[in-house]
């Protein structure tokens, strides 16, 4: 049997976009989502090739220069504010440099082409090329402020936990919001001399601990996202890996709450010149304003989120995330690449 549906039927059904889906010229649009993750391949490739061989400086380098190369290729106007910049002495995708092919929207950008570049030169899991996008002006400026202290749980207790509350306190709402008891809660934290007292807090208050290496953008997304047995992250980290990490939760859901973490006098004083009121605590919306923003993110090694870079005879594997703030989608995307054709990238030519 035929149903007969009338064009205007089908047109108030289905032609409308809904207005919180719909974007601007001005803005960046949902294709932009694509060409990013096309970018962190690059990235993750290039810096694939260093897995294992023990110097994390020529890892980053090469992921450094596909990216930048890769970067020039998309559509916007984008300027990088979180990059490699001062902490790390780069001559490329630095602070203030301008990226995309120069058409399009003018965006935030925010680079990292290995987050993780000792677990890249170690073999050791959790090292990923990331990349996040926002309109103009949306993500903070810590100026020059290279740590914060960090809060980081998933959507269940976003609405409750708060980085001024005892760490016990906090533990005991997020297992109440996720229907747990403290003791089954997972914590993850970075490896760190100065997270003793932590340590010894979280344990005290009957929660486990997991400790990561490096990488905590990676740490940062498992808190946040369903199915990787992590509840929360805590502790003191990067400042740009907070504010990369935001633009990921707020497509996630969840929360990511910072308070900036000076370690010298001189950064201390940069950042009250600078206006900043460093008992502030600062959220998700705070870190990133727009609710427009972009993520993506390609694995080089094996971890919480994504598989690692893969070699088989004649391709390479590699598995990305890319999230759109605006829609709240997230996709997974396996890619299947031709290796002579990545031959620019490769450590050893044969």
């Amino acid at each position: 049997m035929r149903i007969a549906v009338s064009q205007n039927a089908t047109n108030a059904q289905y032609s409308t976009l809904s207005p919180a889906l719909a974007v601007g010229d001005d803005e960046p649009d949902r294709n932009l989502a694509l060409e990013l993750v096309r970018v962190t391949e690059a990235a993750a490739i290039a810096g694939g090739h260093w897995v294992g061989f023990g110097d994390k400086n020529l890892a980053d380098g090469a992921a450094v220069d596909a990216m930048r190369s890769l970067l020039q290729t998309v559509h916007f106007n984008g300027v990088v504010v979180i990059g490699e910049g001062e902490k790390d002495e780069a001559p490329m995708l630095f602070n203030g440099e301008r990226v995309g092919d120069g058409s399009g929207p003018e965006c935030d950008v925010a680079v990292d082409p290995i987050d993780g570049t000792r677990l890249t030169a170690l073999g050791i899991n959790n090292a990923l090329a990331v990349l996040a996008v926002a309109e103009r002006g949306s993500m903070f400026d810590p100026s020059a402020v290279f740590y914060m202290e960090k809060l980081v749980t998933g959507p269940e207790a976003a609405d409750m936990v708060d980085l001024r509350l005892p760490v016990k306190q906090n533990l005991h709402l997020i297992a109440k919001a996720n229907g747990k008891k403290v003791s089954q809660l997972n914590v993850m934290i970075l490896d760190r001399d100065r997270h003793k007292p932590l340590v010894e807090e979280i344990r005290a208050a009957g929660a486990r601990t997991k400790f990561i290496m490096d990488g905590d953008v990676a740490g940062a997304i498992a808190a946040a996202r369903e199915g990787t047995d992590v509840d929360a992250l805590m502790g003191i980290g990067g400042t740009p890996e907070g504010i990369v990490a935001a633009c990921a939760i707020k497509s996630l859901g969840g929360v990511i709450q910072g308070r900036l973490w000076p370690t010298s006098d001189e950064e201390k004083q940069k950042a009250l010149d600078a206006g900043h009121d460093l008992d502030r605590v600062l959220s998700t919306n705070d870190l990133v304003t727009s609710d427009n923003c972009y993520f993506a993110a390609t694995g080089i090694t094996d971890g919480d989120l994504l598989r690692g870079v893969r070699y088989s005879k004649d391709k390479v594997l590699t598995q990305s995330m890319v999230m759109r703030s605006k829609s709240g989608t997230i996709r997974v995307v396996d890619g299947e690449h031709q290796a002579h054709k990545w031959e620019t990238y490769a450590r050893i030519k044969d």
